[in-house]
């Protein structure tokens, strides 16, 4: 499956990524492949961001617990939490979420604003589906209520999908 075209070709390819309270998984992902962009010379041709389809942390900062399991690898951890706007529909070339559940969050705003903003379903994906290998459940599970080993695996799993997107979109930006 090939990666939806830009919208605006003069402007960055726009990434979102989005979990539930936009304070482990998708910080996690926004960090990971904010990192392999700029690794692969293409941080000034995409950008990314993240948001949660919930306002619960709303202001707050990342998980301590996501913080931690990045800082130990080598990755930025600023970070103040969001929720998805639907007017964020206007300007996104590709929205990644990390679960069905967000999916289907997601697929009622598209349902119901993406005509407005020219967004369709197209442009909306499970972020693991671009993991090599990625299995029969492409979905992050939510590592909140767990302990650190979760935001470890989290994390071996978020990048493993950025540097297939990374790759993806080398070849559509650059190729």
């Amino acid at each position: 499956m090939s990666l939806p075209e830009p919208r605006d070709p003069a402007g960055p390819y726009r990434v979102s990524l989005v979990c539930l309270g936009n304070i482990c998984r998708s910080p996690m992902a926004e960090k990971v492949l904010a990192a392999d962009l700029e690794r692969a010379g293409m941080s000034d041709l995409v950008q990314v961001d993240s948001s949660g389809t919930g306002d619960w942390h709303v202001g707050g900062e990342m998980d301590p617990r996501a913080a931690s399991t990045l800082r130990v690898h080598g990755y930025l951890t600023s970070h103040t939490a969001r929720q998805f706007d639907p007017q964020d529909l206007a300007d996104r070339d590709l929205i990644l979420v990390m679960d069905l559940d967000n999916m289907d969050v997601l697929r009622r705003v598209i349902d119901e604003r993406g005509e407005e903003f020219g967004f369709d379903m197209s442009r909306l994906r499970l972020f693991r589906s671009f993991a090599p290998g990625g299995g029969p459940n492409p979905e992050v599970p939510d590592p909140y209520y767990g302990g650190d080993d979760g935001f470890t695996a989290v994390l071996n799993m978020v990048e493993a999908a950025s540097k297939g997107l990374t790759g993806e979109l080398v070849s559509r930006l650059r190729g």
